[in-house]
C-alpha cells in the first residue's frame, strides 16, 4: 500500500468510526467537498498537509492521531 492509498483509508475509516459522511467532512473541515472527494477517490495525487491538517481539525484529532494507525506502520518507501 502506497502512502496516498493510507490517507484514503484512514480518512474512510475515521469517516466509519465517527458517522460522518465525506460531505459532512467538509464542512467540519473547512474545505470543499470537491476537494474531499478528489481525496477519497484517488484524483489528488498529493494531498498537503494543511488539507490533512484540516480534515484532522474537522475530526477533532491531532495529526498525530491520524498517522499513528497501524496503515502508516510498514508502509511501502516511495522514491521518484
Amino acid at each position: 500500500m502506497c502512502t496516498r492509498e493510507a490517507v484514503v483509508k484512514r480518512i474512510r475509516n475515521l469517516c466509519n468510526e465517527r458517522g460522518i459522511t465525506p460531505n459532512g467532512l467538509s464542512n467540519l473541515a473547512g474545505i470543499s467537498q470537491a476537494t474531499v472527494k478528489s481525496i477519497l477517490n484517488g484524483e489528488s495525487r498529493n494531498p498537503g498537509i494543511v488539507t490533512i491538517k484540516k480534515l484532522c481539525d474537522g475530526f477533532g484529532i491531532t495529526i498525530t492521531d491520524f498517522f499513528d494507525d497501524e496503515l502508516f506502520k510498514n508502509l511501502e518507501q516511495e522514491i521518484f
